[in-house]
């Protein structure tokens, strides 16, 4: 079986009913703040929530008898674990997921929820698929790969069907990248419905194994990101080549970019995503230039993101924005002179989250002392108003940078 526009409406048909057709709806703010016309595909709304789910049921109603009746075998820390535990379990199909030891308990345990046998092995995610295949073999199990499988790219490719139905007049999709199972179906389809559509994929600055694949450089990888989803070192085998005839580009992202585009989406959109879902927003947001007056159909791929995680994010955007500041202020080591700064504090209404007394550690002569003060505030000006007010008050204060 080959990747084709008819693959991939046959695809279509197959998991009609069985995979929610999520809303593709318009972002008039975000639309404001990017410069382009902003088309959001809500595919962090599936079930298990994620886009994966697509490809891996069309994976699993593609099964004979036989397969089905020996089970199927998955590696996955995250999305296409999930996705496939939940299509096998309402198949009646017997799944086993290989997860590293690392992976989240949070993630194992929504996994085991949908009925599969979770087996964690290896520290990283290549030893864990070592033992995966191996596993496979010696049951004979059926593996569902997440992207190098010509009916999980088919299944994926049903996303830009559904966008291009809601929305002809797009011109541009941009689609996160890991190993490029989506980016392919998507591309397949777009330019089947709409010739002349761009497709952009996004990857991470930390994780660019597509786009330097796709310019014949030797790519170099990070640590770590906030996206785990699209961090593949990599590109899949079957995606690679209809990404580099039929993509138009694959640009990068850093992860505060991404941690942005989180912020941006809870606020304006009330919608949550993962760092992965977020890199399509991420990318108008850090290349406005590229999209600026186009038609964008952005995918959001996912909104599987641990809530300890996603404070954490919050907080720094705030802070980026100015609405979480800190200020460094001195005064006298005396009584009462606390009660005087935090007074003029809520005169200026600003709201203190924390504060830090410092007598020993500090340049300052004895008997003064230097507080530092974590605000909440409306914004870069009202922390200019703040300083200001303090000044007016006595107390010299300054914004300590990030």
């Amino acid at each position: 079986m080959a990747v084709t526009p008819q693959g991939i409406r046959e695809a279509a048909q197959a998991i009609a009913g069985s995979v929610i057709a999520t809303p593709c709806l318009a972002s008039r703010t975000l639309s404001q703040i990017t410069g382009a016309e902003v088309w959001l595909k809500f595919e962090n709304l599936q079930f298990t929530a994620s886009f994966k789910e697509r490809g891996a049921l069309y994976k699993l109603l593609g099964l004979s008898p036989a397969e089905r009746a020996a089970g199927v075998l998955a590696v996955s820390a995250g999305n296409h674990a999930q996705a496939v535990a939940y299509h096998a379990q309402r198949l009646g199909i017997r799944a086993v997921i290989v997860m590293p030891r690392f992976t989240p308990h949070v993630k194992v345990a929504r996994t085991r929820d949908h009925g599969a046998e979770v087996i964690l092995e290896g520290e990283t995610f290549d030893e864990a698929k070592a033992a995966g295949l191996a596993l496979a073999a010696a049951r004979r199990l059926v593996v569902v790969h997440p992207y190098d499988d010509e009916r999980v790219v088919c299944g994926q490719g049903t996303v830009a069907l559904e966008m291009l139905a809601a929305q002809p007049r797009l011109d541009t999709l941009v689609v996160p990248v890991g190993g490029g199972g989506l980016i392919a179906g998507v591309a397949v389809a777009a330019k089947d419905v709409a010739p002349g559509i761009e497709v952009v994929g996004v990857e991470t600055s930390g994780f660019p194994a597509m786009h330097c694949a796709l310019q014949g450089k030797r790519a170099a990888f990070a640590a770590s990101t906030i996206a785990e989803g699209i961090a593949v070192k990599e590109p899949g085998a079957l995606a690679l080549p209809i990404v580099a005839a039929l993509a138009a580009d694959v640009l990068l992202v850093d992860d505060g970019d991404i941690e942005q585009a989180i912020v941006q989406l809870l606020e304006v959109e009330k919608t949550v995503v993962e760092g992965a879902g977020a890199a399509g927003l991420a990318a108008l947001l850090r290349h406005p230039g590229r999209f600026r007056d186009r038609k964008v159909g952005v995918v959001l791929s996912g909104g599987n993101i641990d809530p300890l995680l996603l404070s954490d994010i919050i907080e720094r955007g705030m802070a980026r924005s100015g609405r979480l500041a800190r200020l460094k202020v001195e005064l006298r080591d005396l009584p009462g002179a606390l009660a005087k700064v935090t007074a003029c504090l809520a005169e200026a209404n600003a709201n203190i989250e924390e504060v830090h007394h410092q007598r020993a550690f500090t340049h300052l002569p004895v008997l003064s002392a230097e507080v530092e003060f974590v605000l909440q505030t409306r914004g870069p000006e009202h922390v200019t108003e703040i300083v200001a007010a303090l000044g007016r008050a006595g107390f010299r204060a300054e914004v300590v940078a990030d």
